[in-house]
Parts: structure tokens; C-alpha cells; sequence
């Protein structure tokens, strides 16, 4: 049973960081893909970023480029993402999620993903 659990979310002030954690497990961890998402309440399901299986390839929206930053630890079994600047705007729950291929997907509400975690609550306060 694949299992992701995102941790880190809280509340923080606009200009402030935020790092999200995702623990996999119950999947090759090494060999998967991995993506966050973001939905705001009363709005589609949002892309954030992608990173490839090895982590030497990554993927970000215009929206949090520059910004955002996707990382992974293989030996971990854990996606980070770091989250800097951050303003109202980013507020959402933010979503792990993996694949079973190990190429990175940009895909803009996830249907090439095929395993989500519960989602953890970012709040930016302007």
C-alpha cells in the first residue's frame, strides 16, 4: 500500500519560508517521479512543481519560479519543497504525489500521477 504524508504546512507571513516534507512508502521511492500541487479553496487543483527520479531534473510553473524549490533524498524516501517569498496568493493546500514512471510529468492538475498524500494546509497572512 503506497502511503505519502506531507508535513510542514502551517502559517507564515507573507515575505516568510515554509519547507514541506513528503514520506513515501509502499513504492520504489528511487525510480518514481514525484510532484507537489496546490488547490485553493474554490479553485481547480494547481501544478507547483515536478522533479525527475534522480532529482537532476526539475519543473516549476511561472507562478513559483524562482521562488519554490523541489528536492529529493532518495535514501530518505522524501520530496522536500521549499517554499521562499511566499504571498497570500500561495495559500492552498498543498499535495504530494507520485508516479510510477521515473520521468518527471508537468502536467497541470495531475492526472499523470498516480499516488497522492492527504495534503497539508499553507497560509501565507498578508
Amino acid at each position: 500500500q503506497v502511503q505519502l504524508v506531507e508535513s510542514g504546512g502551517g502559517l507564515v507571513q507573507a515575505g516568510g519560508s515554509l519547507r514541506l516534507s513528503c514520506a513515501a512508502s509502499g513504492l520504489t521511492f528511487s525510480s518514481s517521479a514525484m510532484g507537489w500541487f496546490r488547490q485553493a479553496p474554490g479553485k481547480e487543483r494547481r501544478f507547483v512543481a515536478a522533479i525527475n527520479w534522480s532529482g537532476d531534473s526539475t519543473y516549476y510553473p511561472d507562478s513559483v519560479k524562482g521562488r519554490f524549490t523541489i528536492s529529493r533524498d532518495n535514501a530518505k524516501n522524501t520530496v522536500y519543497l521549499q517554499m521562499n517569498s511566499l504571498k497570500p496568493e500561495d495559500t492552498a493546500v498543498y499535495y504530494c504525489a507520485a508516479r510510477r514512471k521515473s520521468d518527471m510529468a508537468v502536467d497541470g492538475t495531475g492526472g499523470l500521477y498516480d499516488y497522492w498524500g492527504q495534503g497539508a494546509q499553507v497560509t501565507v497572512s498578508s
